[in-house]
């Protein structure tokens, strides 16, 4: 049986590396974009990350994730989401059996295994079992949701014959209309993770919807060109909705989600009072020299960068295909970087090999709109540095004070 067992992750291995290298090579451009992390290679850092509070295992228990690994031997996607699982559905079973005697133990557990399920389908939920645990990391998400005050409302926006899915929360016993700010994900973060950290948002007044970037999470549209028409349906209902002042709304996005961000400040500058954003990728970021040389087996990023962005769009398979996506996403491109904007607040990382610095910099040049900036000269994605600018400082003590002074700032 162990020989077997041995055959059969061996099949995996390579019928997974073959998949990679199909996407990858049918460009031709597998060697000049520098290796993936071998497996070891990701075990070690998640672990070293998840020890110093570094993204994407910011609150995750370092013992959890070695657990984890023990059971992990190669790079199946099905494997790793199910060596996840096998922590997490522990600490889920004994939530569910606290809740009524001990809420607050409940309550921890819930957000220990959410942090575990979402690692399970990181970067991006690819295959059937790393599905299965973005599935259970939602549930466990929405029980401990269940358990904050003021409460989260899921609601359901209706969108071309589907639906936007949004966690919507406002300020405990706040008289008058709210201001509100929208928050949109990156690549591989998800909506729960902005709703979590927004919270901090609520005691200056400030309510909060989070939803899924295009083409990530719970979205109901793939990235593309005109798919900001989903972030300007979010504008649509809270427009509805009488609690909501719809003169003080913002937006705040990360990464991809800045990208959506610094769009919808162009197109919806009428109806943002302001925008926030971190790490937007304009146009450098789209080129192929950029792809193939900076994103291609990204070390700053963990692993399977490439394919999390084939991910997001509509039947993309290959480098080839991401390429001929990036070059039509370019705001160069499609004409919109120059034009007005809504209030900006820019924050980046002079280090960023994710999203080039460059970007940011044509951005803040671009146009007649005066634009804010927070540039960290020895910061990374997002403008994050470790020890230093955690992702949780930059939050609390540079964006949240920018968004409450704008969206309470008279006309």
């Amino acid at each position: 049986m162990a020989t077997m067992h041995s055959a059969t992750r061996s099949f995996k291995t390579i019928a997974s590396l073959l998949t990679v290298c199909a996407g990858l090579s049918s460009a031709g451009l597998l060697a000049q974009g520098a290796p993936e992390r071998t497996l070891d290679e990701i075990k070690v850092e998640a672990v070293h990350r998840a020890e110093v509070g570094g993204y994407p295992l910011i609150g995750l228990d370092p013992n959890d994730v070695r657990e984890a690994f023990k059971s992990i031997h190669t790079r199946d996607k099905d494997e790793w989401a199910e060596g996840f699982m096998g922590v997490a559905d522990r600490y889920m079973a004994e939530g569910k059996s606290l809740e009524k005697t001990d809420p607050a133990k409940a309550n921890a557990d819930y957000i220990r295994a959410w942090h575990l399920y979402f690692f399970g389908r990181w970067p991006t939920d690819s295959s059937p079992k790393k599905k299965l645990s973005y599935a259970k990391g939602i549930e466990a998400f929405l029980a401990h949701a269940r358990m904050m005050d003021p409460p989260v409302e899921v609601v359901h926006i209706p969108f071309e014959g589907k639906e936007i899915i949004g966690y919507l929360r406002l300020p405990k016993g706040a008289t008058g209309r709210i201001p509100m700010v929208i928050a949109v994900n990156g690549l591989d973060s998800r909506k729960e993770d902005l709703t979590e950290s927004f919270s901090a948002i609520l005691p200056y007044g400030i309510g909060y919807i989070a939803v899924d970037g295009p083409g990530t999470g719970q979205s109901p549209v793939k990235a593309s060109p005109t798919a900001d028409r989903a972030l300007s349906k979010v504008l649509d209902y809270l427009a509805t909705r009488p609690e909501v002042d719809s003169h003080r709304i913002a937006m705040h996005g990360v990464s991809w989600g800045a990208y959506w961000g610094t769009k919808m400040a162009i197109l919806e500058k009428d109806r943002l009072k302001c925008v926030s954003v971190q790490s937007p990728p304009t146009d450098l970021f789209f080129q192929k020299d950029f792809v193939v040389n900076s994103l291609v087996g990204n070390r700053e990023y963990l692993f399977d960068q490439i394919p999390a962005m084939m991910s997001i769009f509509e039947n993309v398979t290959t480098l080839d295909q991401v390429i001929d996506e990036f070059s039509k996403m370019s705001l160069v491109n499609q004409h919109l970087l120059g034009k007005p904007t809504a209030p900006m607040l820019i924050l980046a990382g002079t280090k960023d090999t994710q999203v080039p610095i460059a970007d940011v910099y044509k951005l803040l040049d671009s146009g007649d709109s005066p634009k804010e900036a927070w540039i960290n000269p020895q910061g990374g994605h997002l403008g994050r540095q470790v020890g230093v600018w955690p992702d949780p400082r930059i939050f609390k003590q540079v964006i949240l004070p920018w968004l409450d002074r704008n969206l309470k700032a008279t006309p």
